[in-house]
């Protein structure tokens, strides 16, 4: 019989815990533990190192139940916490979080085996993650690697005068008034034909529907605070 494979579960809701376990009870050779805490999650996998270490952990992101006693309050912290001790451990992250700048943030500087989607799982994908993550490779629910793919591609289509554009934008109710703020390389200001034109360019790359909705998009992808 092959050795179990040793999985901690965190979620704040222990119904979500519940929907989990639900989709897991038909996968083989898993030993399944859960807590609603991040604390008591990063003290288990402590634990767990002198006998028998979990070889997974699934955690959502935010934590509704931390308080002033947590001293891990969301997903993001007990990952770090975790990368910080250096505990070999595969990390996957089931959330209901599918805002790209808040993916892209996790995925760029806490770099999770699994990134999937809560209400959007099912026993096939969890135990697709299982396999693609003990097996050291990444896997991201089909919505978020799309997400990431046109975060990677929007990056590289942005320059300084992009960037110059949609910081502005906002500040000046009129196109017009933008001309005499945007500055080429060279320091000289950028024409209002070139500044339409740009903008023009970059409602296409970004789907935008109009400047308002260019805006919101490029906050959306984390282009702008």
């Amino acid at each position: 019989m092959s050795e179990k494979i040793k999985i901690l579960i965190v979620d704040d809701h222990q119904l979500i815990i519940e929907g989990i376990l639900s989709y897991l009870k038909d996968i083989n050779n898993l030993e399944i533990e859960t807590t609603n805490s991040c604390d008591e999650a990063f003290t288990k996998i402590k634990v767990a190192l002198t006998e028998t270490p979990f070889q997974i952990l699934f955690t959502d992101l935010s934590f509704d139940n931390a308080d002033g006693k947590s001293k891990l309050d969301s997903g993001e912290s007990l990952i770090k916490a975790i990368r910080a001790e250096n505990i070999a451990i595969k990390i996957g992250v089931i959330t209901g979080h599918s805002e790209t700048n808040r993916i892209f943030n996790v995925v760029q500087n806490l770099t999770p085996s699994a990134y999937l989607l809560k209400g959007k799982c099912n026993t096939n994908e969890l135990n697709f993650a299982i396999q693609k993550m003990l097996s050291g490779e990444v896997y991201f629910t089909h919505e978020i690697h799309q997400k990431l793919l046109k975060r990677s591609l929007v990056e590289i289509q942005m320059d300084e005068v992009a960037i110059q554009i949609l910081k502005e934008l906002p500040n000046h109710p009129k196109i017009s008034n933008l001309e005499g703020v945007i500055t080429k390389g060279d320091g000289s200001f950028l024409k209002i034909r070139s500044i339409e034109n740009k903008l023009a360019k970059l409602r296409t790359d970004l789907q935008a529907n109009n400047n308002t909705d260019l805006v919101l998009k490029a906050k959306e992808l984390g282009i702008l605070d």
